[in-house]
């Protein structure tokens, strides 16, 4: 082990030994992270910059009660800690019970599988970010407005708790969004794309293709007929799919949603029939390659991979240690946090419905009057309804794909849709788009993935 990293535990050591003995659970969690961030907006650059982050959090449980104190400087280390230990035993007045994790020790890289954006200029960034800029507006003149965003982070994360664990872990993560609004009178449409990877800077750089669907599918729909509103049989693709997975039922499985609300945890009882047997559903940080992996979470408990659904049938949820220990389930791995501004919280990873057996042509037959969606253009959920804007539809007639529409938006009830599925399809695909929000933790990397659906009786919104 380095020189530095020792003398770091050794430190850390030092300090949990001193504090831990006045709270039950005492944690420090140190992160440097350096990153570059570029938008974009039509010939206007709004942002072009790099920055580096150095700094950490104190965690400290007493009697139930938790403490958190952030800070930037390593010099004030112990004054955060007697804060965080303060906060902790002035609010807590019940039971710390955290579901019980082997301590471990360990040093370990999410590992590239090609360049580290780290070591191209911001120049070349930028130049990337002219080119896909100038692909949008190339496409029509009837284009009026694009964006183009460019991110990366590099995060290096020391973990080490009163129990005795101390890990130090680091990765690389890079998204690129692209946003075409065209114009025709009062007519406007918009469309996006976005991109992410943490194995390549080589991922984001072949994406011509990709950034000139966005201003093509905007300009296309400025003649497109609005889709009729009614209820309907849907298919949806695969990036439809994980965001469905992700959103409307993901969210759900959080278990701090569960235990902070006794109507919900009723609902997501185990045992329970959710959807149609061959339908399945996981979550987890094990996946090697995906945007939401990594060995450990930010309470140094390792990645799993969680079954969610199976066969239909409800059979797990997501956890921190404290949720886990609540309700007397095993911790997951999934306690994370978005920096060290924030505590962990119960957080999803890469989410996924595994593929089915029904051939994707196969997944409209019989449907005599149905709708086509792909893509994504915005959503949001509440609770368990959710409303998600499709990228592109086409009307599904007699079986077969017929005329593109537009301005097409899915809703409903998660679990009344889930039994509503009807086929499954054998394709699938991951989505490395995601930027996960909660609890103004926004933007945590995530993977979502999944096989096209057939869904009855889904309330498709658009013209009266």
């Amino acid at each position: 082990m380095p020189t530095l990293l020792v003398d770091v535990q050794n430190l850390l050591s030092d300090l949990l030994k001193r504090y831990a003995s006045k709270v039950d659970y005492l944690m420090i969690r140190l992160e440097e992270a350096e990153g570059t961030d570029i938008l974009l907006r039509g010939d206007k650059v709004e942002t072009l910059s790099e920055a580096i982050s150095i700094g950490g959090h104190i965690r400290a449980a007493y009697r139930g009660g938790w403490g958190f104190s952030s800070f930037n400087r390593l010099t004030s280390i112990a004054e955060r800690i007697e804060e965080a230990i303060a906060a902790a035993r002035m609010v807590g007045d019940e039971e710390t019970i955290l579901a019980p994790v082997e301590p471990v020790q360990a040093v370990c890289q999410l590992p590239l599988t090609g360049t580290d954006p780290r070591l191209v200029s911001l120049s070349r960034k930028k130049e990337l970010c002219d080119r896909y800029c100038d692909l949008l507006k190339s496409v029509d003149h009837r284009i009026s407005t694009t964006s183009v965003r460019y991110s990366d982070t590099s995060q290096k994360v020391i973990v080490a708790t009163s129990e005795g664990t101390f890990i130090e872990q680091s990765w690389v993560d890079m998204e690129m969004r692209f946003a075409a609004t065209a114009r025709d009178g009062d007519t406007v449409q918009t469309g996006r794309e976005t991109t992410g990877s943490r194995q390549a800077f080589e991922d984001l750089i072949n994406l011509d293709t990709q950034v000139k669907s966005a201003a093509e599918r905007a300009v296309a729909a400025l003649t497109l007929p609005s889709v009729k509103g009614d209820t309907y049989t849907v298919v949806i693709d695969p990036i439809l799919t994980g965001l469905f997975v992700h959103e409307a039922f993901g969210h759900l499985s959080e278990a701090d949603m569960a235990y902070e609300n006794p109507d919900l945890l009723e609902v997501m009882t185990f045992g329970r029939r959710f959807g149609p047997e061959e339908l399945q559903i996981f979550d987890g940080a094990a996946l090697t390659g995906h945007r939401g992996s990594y060995f450990y979470d930010d309470e140094g408990t390792p990645a799993t991979i969680t079954q969610l659904i199976q066969d239909g049938i409800l059979v797990g949820r997501l956890h921190s240690r404290e949720t886990a220990g609540k309700l007397g389930e095993t911790a997951t791995g999934n306690a994370r946090c978005l920096n060290y501004h924030y505590a962990p919280i119960v957080r999803m990873t890469n989410t996924w419905i595994e593929r089915g057996k029904t051939p994707v042509a196969d997944l409209f037959s019989g449907i005599k009057q149905g709708v086509y969606a792909r893509n994504w253009l915005g959503g949001m959920t509440n609770g368990e309804m959710f409303t998600f804007s499709a990228g592109e539809a086409w009307m599904i007639r007699n079986g077969k794909i017929a005329e593109p529409v537009k301005d097409v938006t899915l809703s409903g009830n998660v679990f009344q849709t889930l039994a509503d599925i009807e086929a499954i399809g054998d394709d699938f695909y991951w989505d490395e788009s995601g930027g996960c929000g909660k609890d103004a933790q926004n933007g945590l990397a995530v993977g979502c993935g999944g096989p096209s659906l057939r869904i009855r009786d889904v309330v498709v919104g658009g013209e009266a």
